[in-house]
Protein backbone atom coordinates (compact mmCIF):
# COMPACT_ATOMS: atom_id res chain seq x y z
CA UNK A 1 0.00 0.00 0.00
CA UNK A 2 1.60 3.73 -0.91
CA UNK A 3 2.47 5.72 1.60
CA UNK A 4 2.23 9.42 1.88
CA UNK A 5 5.81 9.75 0.98
CA UNK A 6 5.28 7.53 -1.71
CA UNK A 7 2.49 10.16 -2.93
CA UNK A 8 4.96 13.06 -2.32
CA UNK A 9 8.30 11.90 -3.80
CA UNK A 10 5.64 11.46 -7.24
CA UNK A 11 4.46 14.91 -6.86
CA UNK A 12 8.54 15.86 -6.47
CA UNK A 13 9.44 14.16 -9.61
CA UNK A 14 6.97 16.12 -12.28
CA UNK A 15 7.99 19.04 -10.52
CA UNK A 16 11.68 18.13 -11.08
CA UNK A 17 11.18 16.01 -14.61
CA UNK A 18 13.21 18.82 -16.33
CA UNK A 19 16.36 18.81 -14.18
CA UNK A 20 16.46 14.68 -14.77
CA UNK A 21 16.16 15.06 -18.10
CA UNK A 22 18.61 17.81 -18.24
CA UNK A 23 21.34 15.24 -16.27
CA UNK A 24 20.09 12.65 -17.94
CA UNK A 25 20.86 14.15 -21.19
CA UNK A 26 24.23 15.10 -20.30
CA UNK A 27 25.49 11.94 -18.88
CA UNK A 28 26.21 13.22 -15.18
CA UNK A 29 27.36 10.56 -13.09
CA UNK A 30 25.20 9.26 -10.69
CA UNK A 31 27.69 9.15 -7.94
CA UNK A 32 28.65 12.35 -8.82
CA UNK A 33 25.36 13.38 -7.68
CA UNK A 34 25.37 10.84 -4.62
CA UNK A 35 28.51 12.88 -3.45
CA UNK A 36 27.17 16.66 -4.15
CA UNK A 37 24.32 15.53 -2.40
CA UNK A 38 26.08 14.26 0.47
CA UNK A 39 29.07 17.52 0.72
CA UNK A 40 24.98 19.42 1.27
CA UNK A 41 24.06 17.34 4.01
CA UNK A 42 27.15 17.33 5.81
CA UNK A 43 27.02 21.41 5.15
CA UNK A 44 23.46 21.35 6.77
CA UNK A 45 24.44 19.53 9.67
CA UNK A 46 27.87 22.46 9.70
CA UNK A 47 24.95 24.98 9.88
CA UNK A 48 22.86 23.25 12.66
CA UNK A 49 25.93 22.90 14.54
CA UNK A 50 26.03 26.61 14.48
CA UNK A 51 22.75 27.64 15.18
CA UNK A 52 21.41 29.05 11.52
CA UNK A 53 18.24 26.42 11.67
CA UNK A 54 16.36 27.51 9.44
CA UNK A 55 19.21 28.33 7.17
CA UNK A 56 20.22 24.06 7.08
CA UNK A 57 16.78 23.56 7.07
CA UNK A 58 16.36 24.93 3.69
CA UNK A 59 19.82 23.61 2.98
CA UNK A 60 17.89 19.73 3.88
CA UNK A 61 15.09 21.03 1.48
CA UNK A 62 17.70 21.63 -1.30
CA UNK A 63 19.80 17.78 -0.62
CA UNK A 64 15.87 16.25 -1.57
CA UNK A 65 16.15 16.93 -4.71
CA UNK A 66 19.87 15.14 -5.09
CA UNK A 67 18.66 12.23 -2.73
CA UNK A 68 15.95 12.08 -5.59
CA UNK A 69 17.93 12.30 -8.60
CA UNK A 70 20.33 9.85 -8.23
CA UNK A 71 18.47 6.77 -9.02
CA UNK A 72 16.24 8.35 -11.20
CA UNK A 73 19.78 9.57 -14.04
CA UNK A 74 21.48 5.93 -12.93
CA UNK A 75 17.85 4.41 -13.94
CA UNK A 76 17.71 6.08 -17.09
CA UNK A 77 21.04 6.42 -18.45
CA UNK A 78 21.66 2.64 -17.86
CA UNK A 79 24.29 3.09 -15.11
CA UNK A 80 22.35 1.66 -12.16
CA UNK A 81 25.19 -0.62 -11.00
CA UNK A 82 25.82 -2.93 -7.32
CA UNK A 83 29.11 -0.61 -6.79
CA UNK A 84 26.67 2.83 -6.91
CA UNK A 85 24.07 1.00 -5.00
CA UNK A 86 26.60 0.61 -2.11
CA UNK A 87 28.05 4.02 -2.54
CA UNK A 88 24.84 5.83 -2.07
CA UNK A 89 23.98 3.36 1.02
CA UNK A 90 27.25 4.56 2.40
CA UNK A 91 26.85 7.78 2.15
CA UNK A 92 23.36 8.37 3.35
CA UNK A 93 24.94 6.43 6.54
CA UNK A 94 27.46 9.62 6.60
CA UNK A 95 24.76 12.51 5.97
CA UNK A 96 22.39 10.93 8.95
CA UNK A 97 25.28 11.20 11.03
CA UNK A 98 26.44 14.53 10.18
CA UNK A 99 22.80 16.20 10.84
CA UNK A 100 22.30 14.27 14.25
CA UNK A 101 26.10 15.07 15.33
CA UNK A 102 25.10 18.78 14.29
CA UNK A 103 22.52 19.03 16.39
CA UNK A 104 24.19 17.49 18.90
CA UNK A 105 27.10 19.74 18.50
CA UNK A 106 24.09 22.78 18.88
CA UNK A 107 22.85 21.62 22.37
CA UNK A 108 26.45 21.17 23.55
CA UNK A 109 27.43 24.60 22.85
CA UNK A 110 24.56 26.94 22.02
CA UNK A 111 24.82 29.21 24.84
CA UNK A 112 20.78 29.95 24.70
CA UNK A 113 19.44 26.24 24.14
CA UNK A 114 22.09 24.52 25.68
CA UNK A 115 20.46 21.38 26.77
CA UNK A 116 22.58 18.10 28.40
CA UNK A 117 18.78 16.12 27.85
CA UNK A 118 18.65 16.81 24.12
CA UNK A 119 22.32 16.31 23.63
CA UNK A 120 21.53 12.41 25.02
CA UNK A 121 18.39 12.05 22.72
CA UNK A 122 20.60 13.03 19.91
CA UNK A 123 23.09 10.76 20.16
CA UNK A 124 20.85 7.92 20.95
CA UNK A 125 18.65 9.40 17.85
CA UNK A 126 22.34 8.90 15.79
CA UNK A 127 22.51 5.18 17.24
CA UNK A 128 18.69 4.50 16.39
CA UNK A 129 19.41 6.17 13.06
CA UNK A 130 22.16 3.73 12.56
CA UNK A 131 20.52 0.18 13.55
CA UNK A 132 17.32 1.56 11.33
CA UNK A 133 20.10 1.06 8.39
CA UNK A 134 21.62 -1.78 9.59
CA UNK A 135 18.62 -4.13 10.09
CA UNK A 136 17.33 -3.45 6.94
CA UNK A 137 20.97 -4.49 5.13
CA UNK A 138 21.74 -7.32 7.45
CA UNK A 139 18.44 -8.79 6.70
CA UNK A 140 19.22 -8.69 2.74
CA UNK A 141 22.42 -10.24 3.50
CA UNK A 142 19.84 -13.29 4.33
CA UNK A 143 17.73 -12.91 1.59
CA UNK A 144 14.55 -11.25 3.57
CA UNK A 145 13.09 -7.67 2.50
CA UNK A 146 12.98 -5.62 5.82
CA UNK A 147 11.68 -2.57 4.29
CA UNK A 148 9.30 -1.64 7.12
CA UNK A 149 8.75 0.48 10.16
CA UNK A 150 7.50 4.02 10.86
CA UNK A 151 10.45 6.10 10.48
CA UNK A 152 12.07 5.43 6.88
CA UNK A 153 14.55 7.20 5.50
CA UNK A 154 12.48 9.85 3.67
CA UNK A 155 10.63 10.43 6.37
CA UNK A 156 13.66 11.65 8.22
CA UNK A 157 14.74 13.83 5.45
CA UNK A 158 11.63 15.72 4.93
CA UNK A 159 10.92 15.92 9.09
CA UNK A 160 14.73 17.05 9.09
CA UNK A 161 13.94 19.70 6.49
CA UNK A 162 10.40 21.44 6.06
CA UNK A 163 9.59 21.85 9.72
CA UNK A 164 12.97 23.78 10.16
CA UNK A 165 12.93 25.61 7.38
CA UNK A 166 10.07 27.16 8.18
CA UNK A 167 9.87 27.60 12.19
CA UNK A 168 13.49 27.27 13.24
CA UNK A 169 13.53 27.88 16.49
CA UNK A 170 10.25 28.70 17.03
CA UNK A 171 7.99 28.60 20.47
CA UNK A 172 12.18 29.30 21.58
CA UNK A 173 12.69 26.29 20.24
CA UNK A 174 9.99 23.45 21.30
CA UNK A 175 9.60 22.93 17.76
CA UNK A 176 13.06 21.23 16.87
CA UNK A 177 13.33 19.44 20.42
CA UNK A 178 9.73 18.04 19.24
CA UNK A 179 11.33 16.47 15.56
CA UNK A 180 14.31 15.47 17.38
CA UNK A 181 12.79 13.52 19.68
CA UNK A 182 9.97 11.94 17.51
CA UNK A 183 12.83 11.29 14.77
CA UNK A 184 14.52 9.67 17.96
CA UNK A 185 11.54 7.58 19.47
CA UNK A 186 10.59 6.07 15.81
CA UNK A 187 14.37 5.44 14.65
CA UNK A 188 13.83 3.00 17.82
CA UNK A 189 10.58 1.91 16.80
CA UNK A 190 11.35 1.08 13.32
CA UNK A 191 14.28 -0.90 14.34
CA UNK A 192 12.81 -3.29 16.92
CA UNK A 193 9.47 -3.42 14.39
CA UNK A 194 12.68 -4.69 11.69
CA UNK A 195 14.24 -7.17 14.05
CA UNK A 196 10.73 -8.51 15.07
CA UNK A 197 10.17 -8.86 11.00
CA UNK A 198 13.47 -10.99 10.13
CA UNK A 199 12.33 -13.26 13.82
CA UNK A 200 8.89 -13.65 12.36
CA UNK A 201 10.02 -14.72 9.36
CA UNK A 202 12.81 -16.96 10.00
CA UNK A 203 11.38 -18.61 12.97
CA UNK A 204 10.37 -21.63 11.43
CA UNK A 205 13.32 -22.14 9.22
CA UNK A 206 15.41 -25.08 10.10
CA UNK A 207 18.05 -24.55 12.66
CA UNK A 208 21.65 -24.53 10.95
CA UNK A 209 24.65 -24.37 13.23
CA UNK A 210 27.23 -21.98 12.18
CA UNK A 211 30.74 -23.06 11.33
CA UNK A 212 33.47 -21.80 11.95
CA UNK A 213 36.07 -21.58 9.09
CA UNK A 214 39.99 -22.22 10.93
CA UNK A 215 42.93 -22.60 9.24
CA UNK A 216 43.35 -26.00 7.26
CA UNK A 217 45.90 -28.39 9.02
CA UNK A 218 47.56 -30.49 7.04
CA UNK A 219 47.21 -34.15 7.92
CA UNK A 220 51.23 -34.98 6.45
CA UNK A 221 54.43 -32.97 6.37
CA UNK A 222 54.39 -30.68 3.13
CA UNK A 223 56.91 -31.94 0.93
CA UNK A 224 58.11 -28.14 -0.02
CA UNK A 225 58.63 -25.90 2.97
CA UNK A 226 60.04 -23.17 0.87
CA UNK A 227 56.39 -22.72 -1.28
CA UNK A 228 54.81 -22.30 2.25
CA UNK A 229 56.52 -20.20 3.72
CA UNK A 230 55.17 -16.53 4.34
CA UNK A 231 51.57 -17.61 3.03
CA UNK A 232 49.09 -15.54 4.91
CA UNK A 233 46.28 -17.69 6.53
CA UNK A 234 43.26 -18.25 4.73
CA UNK A 235 40.20 -15.49 5.71
CA UNK A 236 38.09 -16.68 8.54
CA UNK A 237 34.18 -16.62 7.84
CA UNK A 238 32.75 -13.27 9.11
CA UNK A 239 30.14 -12.14 11.83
Amino acid sequence: MPTPTDYLKKGALRVIEPAISLLARNNVSPNTITTVGTLLTVAAGVVYATGHIMTAGWIMAVTAFFDVVDGEVARRTGRSTVFGAFYDSSLDRVADGALMAGLTVFYATNPIHQNLYMMVVCLCGIIGTFLVSYTRARAESLGIDAKVGVMQRPERIVLLSAPQALFGLFWNGWVLIGIIVLLTVTAWITAVQRIAFVYRNTRHADNKPIRIINDPVSPTPTTNPSKTTGMPASRRAQS
